[in-house]
């Protein structure tokens, strides 16, 4: 997933080794990367790891997460938009990878 982002507020994410500033975990999002999922990306969100997030943004420094288990009438989990800082790495790079962080 190749999210170019012409805003100039765009996070410095150093390349390859860091994940893309903008990913989903549901295949129909635009956002979405089988891929970059494959690999394995840690959040880290307002300083606490979680492994609850469906979607998340660093430039604009947000996540959603499921609310419950409620789904909307298409079957689809309701989520929420927490906003806050976000950091993300890639966890098949070991102890201390690069983190993609807003700059």
């Amino acid at each position: 997933m190749s999210d170019e982002n012409t805003n100039d507020s765009a996070p410095a994410t150093g390349g390859a080794d860091t994940p893309p500033d903008h990913l989903s975990v549901h295949p129909r999002s635009p956002h979405f990367d089988a891929e970059v999922l494959r690999r394995g990306v840690g959040i880290r969100f307002k300083g606490r790891v979680r492994t609850d997030i469906e979607e998340y943004s660093i430039s604009e420094g947000w996540v959603r997460v499921q609310a419950g288990k409620t789904v909307d009438r298409k079957g689809q989990p309701l989520t929420l938009k927490l906003s806050g800082e976000v950091e993300a790495w890639f966890e098949d790079l070991g102890e201390n990878p690069p983190v993609a962080k807003k700059g």
